[in-house]
């Protein structure tokens, strides 16, 4: 293997330590530590592992979690009223409804009955409209506005790993308004080319190819080959896929890394770093 390692655990473990400073400092201030509520709809074992993951997280970081079980038979109406009591709760400065929502409970309208102060998640649509009509990424850290959890993180390892995106083609594989739309806004906010491809593509291995850094957000495992990788490129993969072997991405790594310059792992790459982030957000909420 020639590819560096992109390690999401200590990225992420440098976000969680400022997090600790700007949480320690707000408690400071005003005598309240930055809340995160996290609104779990049924019992969905992935779903579950991640909120005790972000709840471990917010201890350790000096934060408030205040967990909400709701059950999988709850009314539309019943889950708009949870979100709209902890829009008006004072020790909330985080939400985040756990997402795939199960059946036949829609998300639109209950992200959008989120207060966009409150948006953990970085998902409502005031607050993405408000950062993509910046022009530099400069500019759209500087507002201090909550982004998308999973991109930031990406935009997060690649600046701790000195991997430049300004005048590099990037392409993104996959469409998805959690990752791959707001990736690539924050790409070209960054000065990169970027391209985005997805299930209608026509020759998405030569698009591959050109790419000088490569993100694979496809949900669909091993999809990215390795020889659809440009030498020396930096391949991100987001995918978190659960197979016989275990957990794999969405790049087919070994030949991946073969290839590439640099590249993150599954797992221990991009997925520490959407905790971390959204964390940084409820910090960054409480302190506004």
């Amino acid at each position: 293997m020639n590819a560096r390692i992109l390690d999401g655990k200590a990225a992420a473990a440098r976000v969680l330590a400022r997090v600790a400073e700007k949480a320690a400092r707000v408690k400071q201030r005003r005598g309240v530590a930055p809340g995160l509520a996290t609104v779990l709809v049924g019992d969905d074992p992935a779903s579950h592992v991640y909120v005790g993951q972000k709840i471990k997280k917010c201890e350790a970081a000096g934060m408030v979690s205040l967990h909400v079980p709701l059950p999988s038979g709850v009314s539309p109406a019943g889950l708009l009223a949870e979100v709209q009591r902890l829009n008006r709760d004072p020790r909330v400065h985080g939400i985040i409804v756990q997402l795939p929502l199960p059946k036949p409970l829609d998300a639109e309208p209950v992200l959008l009955a989120l207060d966009p102060t409150k948006d953990a998640d970085g998902l409502h649509p005031s607050n993405q409209g408000r950062w993509m009509a910046l022009k530099s990424w400069a500019e759209v850290r500087a507002t201090g506005l909550p982004l998308p959890c999973t991109p930031a993180g990406v935009m997060e390892i690649l600046e701790q790993n000195s991997v430049a995106v300004a005048r590099r083609r990037v392409v993104v594989v996959g469409r998805s308004n959690l990752v791959g739309k707001p990736l690539a806004a924050m790409m070209l906010s960054a000065d990169a080319t970027v391209t985005i491809a997805h299930s209608r593509t026509e020759n998405i291995a030569d698009l591959c190819r050109s790419a000088d850094i490569l993100v694979a957000a496809i949900g669909q495992p091993r999809f990215v080959k390795g020889d659809w990788v440009k030498p020396g490129a930096v391949v991100v993969d987001v995918g978190i896929n659960r197979t016989p072997e275990g957990l794999v991405g969405d790049v087919d790594f070994t030949p991946a890394a073969d290839r590439a310059a640099a590249i993150t792992p599954v797992p221990g790459g991009v997925g520490p770093m959407t905790v971390a982030m959204l964390l940084w957000n409820t910090a960054q909420a409480a302190e506004k």
